[in-house]
């Protein structure tokens, strides 16, 4: 079985998971594309840089799926999809949270 993605402009509506050939007599008069998504962000054969949920992102010229930006402040990281905060968060083994007002890094 693998996943699949529903894209209604560049917005992720449904997430599915069936056989490739469910495609091949399933009918969606709906708008949007079907595009295969692969739930192991970090190996090598996601050719979409992360998994998705519903309201993540796609961008099509990248190919590439993104979560929903979590603050204001954080940047998209063009090489791995994924939003950064302005500020590197602590690398000490305490638990941290990202504090906008402030633009720091909060232990909790």
């Amino acid at each position: 079985m693998s996943y699949y993605a529903k894209i209604v402009d560049s917005k992720v509506v449904n997430v599915i998971n069936a056989e490739a050939e469910f495609f091949d007599t399933f009918v969606d008069d709906s708008p949007g594309e079907w595009i295969e998504v692969y739930p192991d962000a970090n190996s090598e054969a996601n050719k979409r840089y992360n998994f998705c949920g519903i309201g993540d992102n796609y961008n099509k010229t990248a190919n590439a799926l993104y979560a929903v930006k979590p603050y204001s402040s954080w940047v998209l990281n063009e090489t791995s999809y994924i939003w950064e905060a302005p500020v590197t968060a602590p690398s000490d083994g305490n638990d941290y949270s990202w504090n906008e007002t402030d633009q720091t890094w909060d232990e909790v």
